[in-house]
């Protein structure tokens, strides 16, 4: 039986992830209370429903029941249960301009606080959860449909025993994702963008990588990275971890970056079956598995 507990900041995608997760036949409960984990396993056990949960925890949570949260959960993974803790997150701004469209009221405003103070507030309330998770995903850039994909593919359809890979090339000028367990800057490298037939182009077209793969120093720095990654992939592997974002960066996140994400995600994806190429700043359709 697998547990898979969803959490976040309000705006961030807590409730389309939870019915992703209801689609592909996992018992959902929203807004549900830390405190009662223990019950709910031992309920189903002892009931024989060995059907896969999701719930989601968040900041209308008792603090006392958020604090205790890790020693819970830690009990739970004595038994025969496999938990799984995703915290969903987006830039405060995003989210504010979330609330704005829908018109809905954050959990945590009151009379002494506005909605800006009430999402900071609760990154505070949340860093617990947040400590815990297993994977991180930032839903600044992403629509509902990218979320219900990212679910199923990093969570649902994640090989098991296998580290799930996630290269995503963005701009530095709009911000670093802020699920990234690893960023690298290449704005080092000769920009394509001034060059006039490449302007338009991506990293993703064969000219640009044509333009990049000629330059020495490209080669250089991604041989680097993957030796970097290697060394160091293998080490969280032996800590179970399962799932690792890989951010690369350049000033507008569509040449250089994607080119290197390009890279890389061919290289390992040679080793690691679960590869996921994601390109922030661009429309390129390759958010998908390798």
């Amino acid at each position: 039986m697998k547990l898979i507990v969803i959490s976040g900041r309000s705006g961030s995608g807590k409730s389309t992830a939870l019915n992703a997760l209801e689609d592909e036949g996992f018992s959902c409960i929203d807004n549900f209370p830390a405190g009662l984990l223990p019950q709910l396993i031992q309920s189903n056990l002892e009931a024989k429903i060995i059907q896969d949960l999701a719930v989601c925890i968040d900041a209308r949570n008792l603090p006392k029941d958020l604090e205790q949260l890790p020693q819970r959960l830690k009990a739970l993974d004595q038994i025969d249960l496999k938990i799984q803790v995703i915290f969903l997150d987006a830039f405060a701004d995003t989210l504010i301009q979330r609330f704005s469209e829908t018109r809905r009221r954050h959990p945590l405003t009151h009379l002494f606080h506005d909605l800006r103070e009430a999402i900071d507030m609760e990154r505070e309330v949340l860093a617990v959860v947040s400590e815990l998770a297993d994977l991180q995903i930032d839903t600044t850039t992403l629509t509902g449909a990218d979320l219900v994909e990212m679910i199923k593919v990093r969570v649902i359809n994640k090989s098991a025993n296998s580290m799930s890979l996630l290269f995503r090339s963005f701009a530095f000028k709009n911000g670093v994702p802020t699920d990234s367990d690893f960023v690298f800057d290449v704005r080092c490298l000769p920009n394509p963008y001034w060059q006039k037939d490449l302007r338009s182009l991506t990293g993703a077209d064969q000219a640009v990588r044509n333009f990049l793969d000629s330059q020495p120093v490209a080669t250089l720095l991604a041989n680097d990275i993957c030796s970097f990654l290697e060394t160091w992939l293998s080490e969280f592997e032996k800590t179970n971890r399962a799932y690792l974002t890989v951010a690369i960066g350049c000033t507008g996140g569509q040449h250089r970056s994607v080119y290197m994400v390009e890279r890389l995600a061919t290289h390992f994806s040679q080793k690691y079956p679960d590869v996921l190429v994601r390109h922030q700043e661009t429309n390129i359709a390759t958010n998908a598995m390798r």
